[in-house]
């Protein structure tokens, strides 16, 4: 006999034999890649790609109003899955370009709002939106694959024409490493990149079982603005800078430069650009934080001394302006612009 309101154990396996259900009604099923879940309404979903559906209307509306959308804006959603959100925009908005790399939740979204007045402002995008180029838009409101987080954030940053603002979905942690300040155990690389281009807010926290699967981990909605204009830096040159800076975020920046791999690069760009160009290139900037402090002292020399040395001018440097024993975790963006700018 089975037991009371369960399955029978014997059962297990055979034909016609329940599948055990998951939270919000979905069947956890082995997929070929990732986990994978059925929705009630019989779609798959591969979670191991970041398919989880906002399904809670109530975080959907909060989402839309911290928007702030016009009649007249064209909003980018990448990721709409069955479109809970996308539908809630249409409603409100001129246009909505959804991009979608699933061909099957392509097909949801389409029948979803075919045959009415919503369809004619709907445009699809099928495709990876990261080996695409973003489209014109007033608006960026999205429920990110979380897998995507940091490449589509500097992607969205580097668009232009300027966007007004972006609201997005994000991992909990990641959207804490977005508005980290220095000194904080989360303030990295991507905290200050971000904030050199752009105004970040932690708008609200929302719960694993508002989405359909629901997600291993928690989730939060940042705002982000872009600065318009933006700082006067070259991104790629400030990026390198900073990437070096934070490999070893609460090492003195004095050890930072003894590392040998360091000390090789900078030496080899050095002597090719100078035999290149007869001076320093700025191009160096681009591999070290606070080598334009270097390059203000060697800026005017025209030949390489035998004995030159760089690991020693550097250090020199770094000793006589003070910097030697700052860490980049306690870095703000006005110190990296201050010394970025050093050499003019």
């Amino acid at each position: 006999a089975g037991r009371p309101g369960g399955q029978d154990p014997r059962n297990r396996g055979r034909a016609g034999a329940r599948t055990p259900r998951g939270p919000a009604g979905c069947r956890r099923i082995a997929g070929a890649r990732g986990n994978t879940a059925v929705s009630a309404l019989g779609i798959l979903f591969n979670t191991g790609a970041g398919q989880h559906i906002l399904k809670n209307p109530l975080v959907v509306n909060s989402i839309i109003d911290k928007a702030a959308l016009r009649r007249t804006d064209v909003v980018l959603e990448v990721g709409p899955g069955t479109g809970n959100l996308t539908v809630k925009m249409l409603e409100k908005v001129k246009k909505v370009i959804a991009c979608e790399i699933d061909p099957r939740l392509v097909g949801e979204l389409q029948k979803r709002v075919q045959a009415t007045c919503l369809a004619n402002k709907l445009e699809i995008k099928v495709g990876d939106v990261l080996k695409t180029d973003l489209p014109f838009f007033d608006a960026c409101v999205a429920n990110l694959p979380y897998q995507i987080s940091s490449p589509f954030v500097f992607k969205l940053l580097l668009h232009r024409p300027f966007f007004r603002c972006a609201i997005l979905m994000f991992q909990r942690e990641f959207a804490l490493r977005l508005v980290a300040k220095p000194g904080s155990k989360l303030y990295c690389r991507l905290s200050i990149n971000t904030q050199l281009l752009a105004r970040v807010d932690h708008l609200m926290k929302v719960g694993k079982n508002n989405f359909r699967p629901p997600p291993k981990v928690e989730s939060s909605v940042v705002r982000i603005e872009p600065k318009n204009p933006p700082p006067p830096i070259n991104f790629q040159e400030w990026d390198g800078l900073v990437r070096i800076a934070f490999v070893r975020k609460n090492k003195t920046l004095s050890a930072a430069f003894k590392s040998s791999a360091v000390e090789q690069l900078l030496d080899h760009n050095y002597r090719i650009h100078c035999s290149l160009h007869n001076t320093v290139s700025f191009f160096l900037i681009y591999y070290i934080l606070f080598l334009c402090t270097v390059i203000y002292i060697l800026m005017f020399i025209r030949e390489i001394p035998e004995n030159f040395k760089i690991a020693e001018k550097i250090q020199t440097v770094l000793k006589d302006t003070g910097y030697s024993e700052k860490r980049a975790r306690s870095m703000d963006i006005d110190d990296f612009i201050r010394y970025s700018y050093f050499f003019s």
